[in-house]
């Protein structure tokens, strides 16, 4: 795990295996802004402003009127779009039900995806995803159970399109340079969660809801071509990548083993005393971190007192932060080994406990400043920043540990962390339901 490859270093930036990180950097970017969609689209969905039928009935505004007269104000045309009477119960199985199809795909995706290809694997998780995104507002005017399987299968390919990321990067991430290229594609994430909650709202605003599914629906199918024109399993089969860089990737990783053997060592993997310190450090991130997510825009406004659309702005700069910190801290910690200032496994301890232990001293001590507007914004940005140091942590370590199974494995280490994002955001609104927010 510590060894390190002495083999000369390749072209950095201007390089094919950087260009797959700002690639999948795009999916990433792609599948949060369509997994998010709902819940910005939902507050117009379900406008209780608005005049209601019948459960699931939707209202059409004047359109041909619209049409023959371009002065009418953009927000008469808003009128146009479905609103639904959904109850909040109902709300919360449509949000609910793509982790379940996340987390039916985790563990089966990550294995056919060291059997078939990660590429197959991926881009047929990222189109679905897409083609479903696009038909979820024709969906909900056919009802709420067609919006709850479409979700379902959505998070199905979405499981199948995280997972099969780490078997791209067994074969073409160095070691010395794994921790930049995932921070780079993971930071997509983020980013895409920064850019959603900016524009999501304005864009309901201005052209309708749907649109929102339209267009971040569309920017993924853009993202399944590139990703199928340039994206190969194998550094040594690409046709456009150079003798050099293929010489440097394949002499790095020439340590690893290569076997074709297919079967999975689960007995091994169950007694592996470092594979379970990975499933614990995803369990404790997701419990954190779905926490802040969910309940985030609530606490801004409770405790902020701030309008709809700076509590919209407020929300997004955490995640900013978060995909910078990504970013950072996988610099860092390359930068860290490539000069041997320290062994591989005390980087990955170091980055595994600043990503765990920053943030929840900053949400502990929430609570104690709500008094100072300042201080708060500046604790809640920091939480989701320095949570993301895990990246170069425990989140890639898989690739250290077993980097044939990388996939497999992650499926398992994000199946326990969708677990604690599930027990933690039920326990927290059991808690808040029972006592009442403390702020």
């Amino acid at each position: 795990m510590d060894e390190k490859p002495s083999a000369r270093k390749g072209p950095d930036f201007c390089s094919l295996r950087y260009g797959l990180a700002f690639i999948m950097h795009f999916s990433n970017f792609t599948m949060i802004t369509q997994r998010v969609s709902l819940s910005i689209a939902i507050i117009a969905m379900v406008n209780s402003t608005q005049h209601h039928g019948l459960s699931n009935a939707s209202i059409e505004g004047p359109l041909v009127d619209t049409l023959n007269n371009p002065s009418r104000s953009i927000n008469k045309f808003n009128t146009g779009a479905s609103v639904y009477e959904w109850s909040p119960e109902t709300q919360g199985i449509i949000f609910s039900s793509i982790s379940y199809g996340i987390i039916l795909t985790l563990i089966p995706s990550g294995y056919l995806a060291g059997i078939f290809g990660a590429k197959q694997i991926l881009g047929a998780g990222l189109l679905i995803s897409s083609l479903l995104t696009l038909f979820t507002p024709l969906a909900a005017d056919f009802g709420v159970i067609l919006v709850i399987v479409i979700r379902t299968v959505q998070g199905m390919a979405q499981g199948m399109a995280w997972t099969g990321q780490f078997t791209i990067w067994a074969k073409w991430a160095p070691p010395l340079e794994r921790s930049k290229l995932t921070s780079i594609a993971g930071s997509g994430a983020a980013f895409g969660s920064f850019i959603i909650l900016c524009v999501g709202g304005l864009i309901s605003q201005a052209l309708g809801w749907p649109f929102i599914f339209y267009i971040f629906g569309s920017i993924g199918c853009v993202c399944c071509l590139l990703w199928f024109t340039v994206i190969y399993d194998d550094p040594m089969h690409h046709p456009c990548i150079s003798a050099r860089e293929k010489e440097y990737i394949v002499s790095s990783l020439a340590q690893q083993s290569s076997s074709p053997r297919r079967s999975v060592p689960i007995k091994a993997m169950v007694r592996c005393l470092p594979l379970w310190a990975i499933f614990t450090g995803f369990f404790s991130h997701f419990w954190l971190c779905t926490i802040i997510i969910t309940y985030l825009p609530t606490y801004i406004s409770s405790v902020l007192h701030v309008n709809i659309r700076d509590s919209g702005v407020l929300s997004s700069l955490p995640f900013i932060a978060a995909s910078s910190c990504t970013i950072l801290g996988g610099q860092l910690a390359d930068f860290l080994l490539s000069r041997n200032l320290l062994r591989l496994i005390n980087v990955r301890k170091l980055f595994s406990s600043l990503g765990l232990l920053l943030p929840s001293l900053c949400a502990v001590a929430l609570p104690f400043v709500t008094s100072s507007y300042i201080t708060t914004v500046i604790l809640l940005i920091l939480i989701p920043g320095t949570s993301n140091l895990c990246d170069s942590g425990f989140i890639i370590n898989t690739l250290d540990v077993a980097p044939r199974y990388a996939s497999f494995l992650m499926g398992i280490s994000r199946g326990f962390g969708l677990i604690a994002g599930i027990i933690s955001s039920t326990t927290t609104g059991f808690l808040i339901s029972q006592v009442g927010p403390v702020y």
